[in-house]
């Protein structure tokens, strides 16, 4: 399509004109012997002489041609007189027969050729001043355009999305569902006096699903879907935000019933008022005119708003109201049967090899987004490509997934013996520390390997999906993080910078523990501290304090408190059992990476059960974590990987 539009413009057609008429014209002049300058009487004089072999001049013209006899030299001389040659020969008393004059008919040729040399170069000048107002013409219909919207558009009837593409979001495609009945059968709804909704908020994490479920809502409507981010409403200009709204809403009247979708919406709807200057008072205007189109005066249209976003927090509250955003479906991270459907969705039509577990993955991905889980099989390909399988095996995904929450291995970063062996220390404190705490999940894997900033790390198996934590699972994780740091200090009597991120996580918990959770003693059911946010910003910038100085010093104490306590538990679990934490580091510098049934190995009594309170009323019937998967029929994993 594009070469048809580049022929048909007239000014390439010119352009060439002008080249073949140069070319033409250089070739013509360059044709046979060289043509040298003479004075006709010196011509004339060889002529009588017998010296000219020809002369040749047309009717009226004022230039001859003459060509010398090879023994004269062979030369063609051409002459310019002040009259046409047979006037001059008369004019001399001379013959035209004497000479061999030979007169030729008069060329058009010759005079359309000079008229063309002079034409075509002006033609040329003049398609180029043409262009150039056409091209000023453009960028002025572009500038006026900037008022257009610049949704994309796609057609219903071929739909590349359903529902069943779509996985681990269950109550969310319901409640799509209905969005896709109103837009197939309004009348159904219309006859109840039931209103169509004007807008549905998809809010959840990233890679959740909420763009992609949106495009299910189109496929399964079969209507046409207007596709936008938040970002693209707002230029340099002032106004233009307002007026692609306006033509984005026009253009989806004219398809209803259709579906406008709106990504990453907190780009324009913030709340009003947090403005500094004026981007913020154009983004407004942007809000202003969505507020208008969603629920203005002009109601009666069969158009469905769809927005995500991730920071429901910071939207302006006139936008939430029923009447415009009607419903807000939140998309959480998957849980256990929500990531294996989602699994099962992005190794369909891969090579999966039959020792692959789906069930075994969902349990170790814990807290995988849907965007995670699509990365971990994609990692696993290509892992498997690399090392030459034919299929993608258990080890690959494995792999895959410490790639993905830690980054690629470094195995060739050099470090040290000694410095091995404190990274082997560190990481077996943590994983007998692990082995003996009851409230901490069991170990899956310890390794020595660098991965991406981490020296090392202990993973422990989830052996549910929780959603609450307790006190006593907060009061285990904080000796469960300083094992490597006592570790160090129990072996070498030295401390290192290893520990640095141990020790920023138990910091954060325990102040969590006692101004956010209330499980402090001391203090009691208390939230202390307010965090400031800017809601332009959209980011935590302060923590006002809301207390005095005596309770702020009674935080830091009650903090300092929970970490000593962690700190001397976890010394008490190392010194106990320094001999299997000693046999541990061992085996780490040998294999460089272990798992739990390794651990367990080294241990000849079982792993202490985590103390379960039974529910009033209920004293007979308390199902731990390991029974209720057993219930579901799930397989038991608190011994490591293997598969259903």
């Amino acid at each position: 399509m594009g070469d048809r539009k580049f022929w048909r413009n007239g000014l390439v057609w010119l352009l060439i004109g002008v080249i073949v008429l140069t070319v033409y014209m250089t070739f013509s002049n360059s044709r046979g012997q060289r043509t040298e300058d003479a004075d006709i009487g010196t011509i004339i004089a060889a002529a009588e002489a017998g010296e000219i072999e020809s002369i040749r001049a047309q009717v009226g013209s004022n230039e001859i041609i003459a060509k010398y006899k090879p023994s004269a030299g062979g030369q063609t001389v051409r002459a310019i007189t002040d009259s046409p040659m047979q006037e001059e020969l008369r004019d001399r008393g001379i013959s035209a027969e004497s000479v061999g004059l030979k007169i030729e008919p008069a060329s058009s040729w010759g005079s359309w050729l000079g008229a063309l040399s002079f034409i075509l170069p002006t033609l040329f000048l003049v398609g180029i001043f043409l262009f150039m107002m056409r091209q000023a013409q453009g960028s002025n219909n572009q500038a006026l355009s900037f008022g257009k919207s610049r949704a994309r558009l796609f057609s219903g009837n071929k739909p590349t999305v359903r529902f069943d593409d779509v996985a681990g979001v269950q109550e969310a495609k319901e409640e799509l569902t209905e969005v896709v009945e109103f837009l197939k059968f309004p009348e159904k709804f219309a006859s109840l006096g039931a209103r169509i909704p004007r807008g549905v908020l998809l809010v959840g994490p990233p890679g959740t699903g909420k763009t992609l479920l949106s495009r299910a809502v189109a496929g399964e409507a079969g209507v046409p879907f207007f596709s936008i981010s938040g970002s693209e409403f707002v230029e340099m200009f002032v106004g233009v935000g307002a007026s692609r709204v306006r033509d984005l809403f026009e253009q989806a009247k004219r398809n209803a019933p259709c579906i406008v979708f709106v990504d990453e919406i907190d780009a324009v709807g913030r709340q009003r008022g947090a403005g500094l200057g004026g981007s913020h008072d154009e983004r407004e205007q942007t809000l202003n005119q969505i507020l208008v189109e969603m629920d203005g005066f002009d109601t009666n249209t069969n158009v469905i708003v769809i927005a995500a976003t991730n920071r429901p927090d910071v939207l302006d509250p006139a936008l939430l109201r029923p009447g415009r955003f009607d419903r807000q479906v939140v998309l959480d991270r998957p849980d256990i049967r929500g990531r294996e459907a989602i699994l099962a969705v992005h190794t369909k039509g891969k090579p999966i090899d039959q020792n692959v577990s789906l069930h075994t993955l969902a349990k170790v991905t814990a807290g995988f987004s849907g965007a995670d889980l699509e990365n971990t099989v994609n990692e696993g390909a290509i892992l498997a490509a690399r090392r030459n399988h034919k299929t993608i095996t258990k080890t690959d995904l494995e792999d895959a997934i410490d790639r993905v929450i830690a980054g690629p291995e470094r195995k060739s970063r050099l470090i040290t013996e000694r410095e091995k062996y404190v990274t082997a220390y560190h990481e077996a404190g943590h994983a007998v520390v692990a082995r003996m705490l009851p409230n901490v999940d069991p170990l899956h894997k310890i390794t020595i390997v660098a991965r991406g900033m981490m020296g090392g790390y202990t993973r422990v198996l989830p052996t549910e999906d929780r959603h609450l934590m307790t006190k006593s699972q907060f009061e285990d994780s904080l000796v469960f993080a300083l094992g490597g740091r006592v570790a160090e200090e129990l072996v070498f009597e030295e401390i290192s910078t290893g520990a640095e991120n141990d020790i920023q996580q138990v910091t954060n918990i325990a102040r969590r523990m006692v101004t956010e959770y209330g499980m402090s003693d001391v203090l009691g059911p208390v939230a202390l501290g307010h965090k400031e946010e800017l809601v332009f910003l959209g980011r935590e910038i302060s923590e006002q304090r809301n207390y005095s100085d005596e309770v702020a010093l009674q935080i830091d104490q009650e903090i300092k408190k929970l970490i000593d306590t962690a700190y001397e538990r976890a010394r008490a679990i190392l010194t106990q059992y320094k001999a299997q934490l000693i046999a541990m580091s061992d085996l780490l510098v040998e294999k460089e990476t272990i798992d739990g049934a390794d651990v367990e190995a080294l241990f000849d009594h079982p792993r202490p059960e985590p103390r379960v309170v039974p529910i009033p009323g209920r004293e007979n019937k308390v199902i731990r974590p390991q029974e209720e998967d057993k219930l579901h029929g799930l397989p038991d994993l608190s011994g490591g990987l293997a598969p259903a």
